[in-house]
């Protein structure tokens, strides 16, 4: 579908187009005076005004010959940063309540369209308002399903007492941009290994950045919380490459109370590795079937078997870790209801301390949006997703974060379980981002939270492999910049 929208805050147009996509799927929303404008489908006309001291926004749709409209109208608010707040949501909600009307659908997460629906949460608890009153109040501002205002309760609630707002408190994140194979949804900057001859240069220049990293660490006073090393699929290296990552890691960041290593695919591990794995000061490992069907499996370009997967988890529990997460993911090319739920009972016997349940997304960089692949209903994806969540409670688990992305099946969300005590802290971390990340790796984003008041800083690395292996130094300077250092001299240790 085609939308040309109009409006006089182009400042909200991307807000607006979120908004209609909640409704309208994968609709391509244009600028009235985009050239294809006019052969849309619909058309969209908002306008704000302001009169005594108060905010009036006017939607009006137009579509197959018929025309919709509604008004809103609330107190202005004022102050510079309140005001672009609450009045790109009085923009939002206006279109919102417009498309309910026109569609007769109410989207389970309401108006939000954000990825951290748990801050708003937080921002009513703020404000002195019980659990149960936030939980009332995000169903009659936002228009919240009461089961998704639940839920960021239950989110909420696991977090107590594992969050932590110290300045001097960082996460270090180390990617590893290589896998076996690449997945059919898959759009991170990570490819295949191929014949492996990227992988000695971006080690060698990922030796750099954790060098410079420890450095920086000292020098800016900092101590070390977490240690996450993700990817691509991590143990896709070599035994000896992973070791020497580890190595280094180790030696950098000794303070570390928690390491979490990707172990996603099961046939990139064997009894060596996860030996050696061990012997570092790793706490915590994920390894990702996402599906416990072979022929789901090959039809979304991973390379191993649930008996696999099976034989992995043995392994993993005979060399002795005892925190392992599972990833599974709903609505999976040709996968029905009851499939995820024959998914869901083999990963309660293997028994995960965690369960990450995602919703199938559909990047636009990823082989499966430009295949045709036909998405599932909705209606599907929700009972799937509410599924996982039963399975979850029923393991003894409890919902500890959340995150939504764009083009998600059924408009819905991504939801980490744990085990009472078992809680990743780092996910915590990056999804609340209450805890400063120093990252490392391509396409890597250090953050820089300046808890004083509350501002997010952040100095992304290059995506592209070839660029990053070339400029790591360039990497580090801008770390250095975002921790107000000045740059490393000869006789530092980040060189």
């Amino acid at each position: 579908m085609r939308i040309a929208l109009t409006t006089d805050t182009p400042g909200f147009f991307a807000d607006i187009a979120d908004v209609l996509r909640v409704f309208w799927g994968e609709a391509q929303v244009l600028p009235a005076d985009h050239p294809d404008a006019a052969r849309a489908d619909a058309a969209l006309i908002h306008t704000h005004a302001e009169r005594a001291g108060c905010w009036t926004e006017h939607c009006l749709w137009r579509a197959d010959g018929h025309a919709h409209q509604r008004d809103d109208t609330m107190e202005a608010m004022e102050g510079p940063l309140v005001r672009k707040r609450f009045l790109k949501r009085a923009v939002k909600l206006c279109c919102y309540a417009l498309m309910k009307d026109v569609t007769g659908l109410h989207p389970p997460w309401g108006a939000l369209t954000g990825i951290r629906p748990t801050r708003l949460y937080y921002e009513q608890l703020d404000l002195g308002l019980t659990c149960a009153q936030a939980e009332h109040a995000l169903s009659e501002i936002f228009d919240l399903a009461p089961d998704k205002a639940a839920l960021l309760g239950e989110v909420v609630r696991s977090q107590q007492g594992l969050m932590t707002r110290e300045e001097d408190a960082v996460d270090v994140y180390v990617g590893i941009p290589f896998c076996t194979t690449r997945c059919a949804y898959c759009s991170f900057s990570s490819g295949e290994i191929g014949d492996g001859r990227q992988v000695a240069p971006y080690l060698q220049a990922l030796s750099t950045e954790i060098a410079a990293a420890r450095a920086l660490v000292a020098q800016a006073g900092l101590h070390v919380r977490a240690v996450y090393v993700g990817g691509g699929t991590p143990t896709a290296l070599s035994h000896a490459d992973l070791e020497g990552v580890m190595t280094a890691l180790a030696e950098a960041f000794p303070a570390a109370k928690e390491w979490t290593v990707e172990a996603g695919r099961p046939d990139t591990l064997d009894a060596d590795k996860l030996r050696m794995l061990r012997g570092y000061p790793v706490t915590r490992i994920s390894i990702n079937p996402q599906t416990m069907h072979d022929a789901t499996l090959l039809r979304i370009g991973r390379a191993h078997t649930a008996a696999q997967t099976e034989d992995t988890y043995a392994l993993a529990r005979n060399v002795g870790f005892a925190n392992i997460n599972m990833d599974l993911i709903c609505a999976l090319p040709g996968e029905r209801e009851e499939d995820f739920a024959q998914t869901l009972a083999w990963a309660a016997r293997l028994a995960p301390q965690s369960l990450t349940v995602h919703t199938l997304a559909l990047k636009r960089a990823s082989k499966l949006r430009q295949s045709a692949y036909t998405p599932i209903d909705a209606a599907v994806v929700q009972r799937m997703v509410d599924m996982g969540h039963r399975a979850a409670l029923a393991m003894g688990m409890r919902a500890y974060y959340l995150y939504r992305q764009k083009y998600m099946a059924g408009n819905l969300e991504n939801v980490g379980y744990a085990l009472p005590g078992l809680a990743c802290r780092y996910n915590i971390d990056i999804m609340e981002e209450t805890t400063s990340v120093l990252a490392l790796g391509t396409g890597a984003i250090s953050k820089r939270v300046f808890q004083a008041d509350t501002r997010i800083e952040r100095a992304p690395n290059v995506s592209d492999l070839g660029h990053y292996i070339a400029r790591v130094d360039e990497m580090v300077a801008r770390k250095r910049a975002l921790w107000q250092l000045p740059a490393a001299g000869k006789g530092d240790s980040s060189r």
